[in-house]
């Protein structure tokens, strides 16, 4: 006689998985606290750090807090994701340069954002395709993340400087901030 075994769903795609409806969006960043995921990946930390540093400079944002993650290749974390949705009113997550990364850096966007925080996701320009797979896995293709220009890793200080300065425009858009644009 057969019996039934529990499956599980390797695609990730559970209960509230195709929710596609982004969080709500702040309009001003002024005095949000601002959540920077690192996925460990080089040059993550100065491409988040410089963004913050313009998001508070020239819009008004709060703190940023820095957050990293255990492993670049997979999705936060659920006890980390917790702490940034107590903790923080934006998050940006960066920076997904290769595939696993481009895809989990996606994922968690995705995440944050069903937790109820706007989130901008940062992958490079050649991973685009592998977030955009995630995406559709997740059940939210439509999910928008800014993609830069590769590569990241081999760029020196100046250069991931440039980079952040260039993602602004879309980091704003993303964020729905209306405010000084």
């Amino acid at each position: 006689m057969a019996q039934l075994e529990a499956l599980l769903d390797p695609t990730g795609m559970e209960a509230g998985a195709a929710d596609t409806t982004l969080s709500p969006r702040p309009v001003s960043l002024r005095g949000l606290t601002i959540g920077l995921l690192d996925n460990t990946k080089p040059n993550s930390t100065l491409l988040l750090e410089t963004i913050a540093a313009q998001l508070q400079e020239h819009h008004g944002a709060g703190e940023a807090r820095l957050y990293t993650k255990d492993y670049f290749g997979t999705p936060v974390k659920e006890t980390l994701l917790e702490e940034i949705v107590r903790e923080c009113d934006v998050v940006i997550t960066a920076v997904g340069d290769c595939g696993s990364c481009s895809a989990a850096t996606v994922a968690d966007g995705i995440m944050f954002e069903r937790a109820g925080v706007p989130t901008v996701s940062i992958t490079s320009d050649s991973f685009l395709m592998s977030g955009q797979a995630m995406a559709s896995v997740q059940g939210f293709p439509g999910f928008d993340f800014y993609a830069v220009k590769h590569p990241m890793a081999s760029l020196t200080a100046e250069e991931v400087r440039e980079r952040a300065m260039t993602a602004m425009p879309e980091v704003l858009r993303i964020l729905g901030v209306e405010e000084g644009r």
